[in-house]
């Protein structure tokens, strides 16, 4: 296995493109050889398998969907409020808009992890490590609600997302800014 880790890389990013661009089906050694810009083979001599290569996807998605941490710490340093939390919402929409591609290729990869149990095993292994993070975070920063209220806004904030890069016609008699203030302020209690 090759050992060049700004190659790796590289191919990784090259595999996000593909997977938000052609799916699941299209993410093959050849097409990330290509959309590298690298020779034919080369992606084999880095991942032992599709597998590998799924699941390497998965994880380079969450580093560069994860936000720096001076720019969370500064975006959480005001009082914790309702009014807060719609800024902070308003900050991940677009954060994942700035990021479609990224957002894209995890949607695909959750579809391909219901056809994949050990893709399946490590997504949920991420993003479950994410969410009890931001959980206890949420706690902590002393935000209004609970735990419940974070999981509901959790979940409305992902079908958000969903709705906003699949369908974006669906909802596009209303600002993505609006359906997030409606979100928190229907879910989240005034403190």
């Amino acid at each position: 296995m090759a050992r060049n880790p700004e190659r790796r890389t590289a191919l990784v990013d090259a595999a996000i493109e593909v997977l938000a661009r052609e799916g699941a089906r299209g993410l093959t050694f050849r097409a990330v050889d290509q959309e590298a810009g690298v020779p034919v083979g080369t992606a084999s001599n880095y991942f032992a398998s599709r597998d590998d290569l799924f699941t390497q996807a998965g994880t380079r998605i969450h580093v560069r969907m994860t936000p720096d941490p001076d720019e969370a710490r500064q975006a959480m340093s005001p009082e914790p409020s309702r009014e807060l939390l719609t800024e902070l919402m308003r900050w991940l929409v677009r954060r994942m808009t700035e990021n479609r591609t990224g957002y894209l290729a995890m949607l695909e990869l959750r579809l391909e992890g219901t056809r994949r149990p050990a893709l399946q095993a490590e997504l949920n292994h991420a993003v479950r490590a994410d969410f009890e993070s931001n959980v206890q975070l949420y706690k902590e920063s002393g935000f209004p609600g609970d735990t419940d209220t974070f999981l509901a806004l959790f979940l409305a904030m992902t079908g958000l997302l969903l709705e906003h890069f699949t369908l974006p016609d669906l909802l596009s008699d209303r600002a993505v800014d609006d359906l997030v203030d409606t979100v928190v302020t229907r879910i989240v209690p005034d403190a």
